[in-house]
């Protein structure tokens, strides 16, 4: 009876230690959240873990977007500065002929082969996680705006408005490897699962291109909504999901048929966007009207919450149902409950704006 009780009280004992290792390694492996901050040239390093600020990089300029996944040890930062020095001085065009169009004649003066972008150059910042420093930079033509990395970690691409189209580069070279044009101020890029096609959103053409990133090529444009701007693509459902900045709306494109077969009405000057881990609920930040909006993608059931000043990205915490939306006028993230859309907290980062933000497991 002795021995059985001591046995007993052994066994709980152990059970209690095996659940707080658990508990401690679950706490450790949260992912990190990285996010960069605009005109104040750092990178806000988050744990999501305490939701709290853990460290930082400086050395970027101006950097609004930012890319990286668990395939690579970099993450890749775009200044949205152009004419950054040296031969870097942005070149002002002649002036263009009557009767010509402005895409011929940017693509007439266009330097290097056909293709390539005009001079105006910025940089691309490559930033390696562990070490916590920029370990190159690599010069692009024109300001970037948004970023994204493919897959696989091979390749990031960088989103230049003013020029009309994506910078692809070769990280682990170093170097741009093309220069792909897709339509008027694209504006954001998404690749798909398997890396075989980019989408990008262009803003002033009301399309989204599909390139095909085997050759690198322009193989189609999908009409959507007025002003498309970020975008989540769910790879389970072969759905993107395009938020229309000046319609005000969400669409939602089979990428199988490559149709826009929905469009949800949201707020005023929408603008970041992220799914839930299952795959139900589509966030929206209404930056204008200083609202979050929650689609019930299989019901197409909406829901509301105030959420000021100007909700800006919105970043999802993969499982889990956190929800990481920035401020466009104040420096601060909130976290957000997926499920019940209450504010759980609110994390200060260093003076600037949070822009684009990317979660990486440790």
């Amino acid at each position: 009876m002795k021995n059985s009780i001591v046995n007993h009280i052994l066994l709980v004992a152990l059970s209690g230690a095996v659940f707080m290792l658990l508990v401690v390694n679950a706490v450790a492996a949260a992912p990190v959240l990285y996010v960069v901050t605009g005109a104040n040239n750092t990178l806000e390093i988050i744990d999501t873990a305490s939701d709290t600020v853990t460290g930082k990089i400086g050395e970027l300029n101006n950097a609004h977007g930012l890319a990286g996944n668990a395939n690579t040890e970099y993450l890749v930062a775009g200044s949205l500065n152009a004419g950054q020095g040296g031969d870097a001085t942005a070149t002002k065009l002649p002036a263009k002929p009557a009767g010509m169009s402005e895409d011929v004649h940017k693509s007439h003066h266009s330097k290097g082969d056909a293709g390539a972008a005009p001079a105006g150059k910025s940089y691309v910042s490559v930033i390696h996680r562990k070490h916590g420093h920029v370990m190159r930079q690599i010069e692009v033509s024109g300001a970037t705006h948004h970023t994204a990395v493919s897959p696989d970690g091979v390749f990031a691409v960088a989103v230049q408005g003013k020029e009309g189209g994506i910078s692809v580069i070769d990280i682990n070279g170093s170097k741009v490897i093309a220069f792909v044009r897709t339509g008027k101020m694209p504006n954001y890029a998404v690749f798909d699962a398997d890396g075989d096609f980019l989408y990008v959103s262009n803003t002033a053409s009301g399309t989204v291109s599909v390139i095909d990133t085997h050759r690198w090529q322009l193989i189609e444009n999908i009409k959507v909504g007025s002003g498309p701007a970020h975008m989540y693509l769910n790879g389970n459902t072969r759905t993107l999901y395009v938020v229309n900045a000046i319609a005000g709306s969400v669409s939602a494109v089979d990428l199988v048929s490559r149709k826009n077969t929905k469009e949800y009405q949201v707020g005023m000057s929408p603008h970041g966007v992220a799914m839930s881990t299952n795959g139900m609920w589509l966030f929206v930040s209404n930056k204008a009207e200083n609202t979050l909006t929650r689609i019930n993608v299989n019901s197409d059931a909406i829901k509301n919450i105030a959420l000021a000043p100007a909700p800006y990205h919105v970043a999802a915490l993969p499982h889990s149902e956190k929800l990481y939306v920035s401020s466009r006028k104040a420096p601060k993230i909130w976290v957000i409950d997926q499920r019940s859309m209450n504010v759980l907290d609110e994390i200060t980062i260093d003076s600037g704006v949070a822009h684009q933000m990317v979660f990486i497991d440790r």
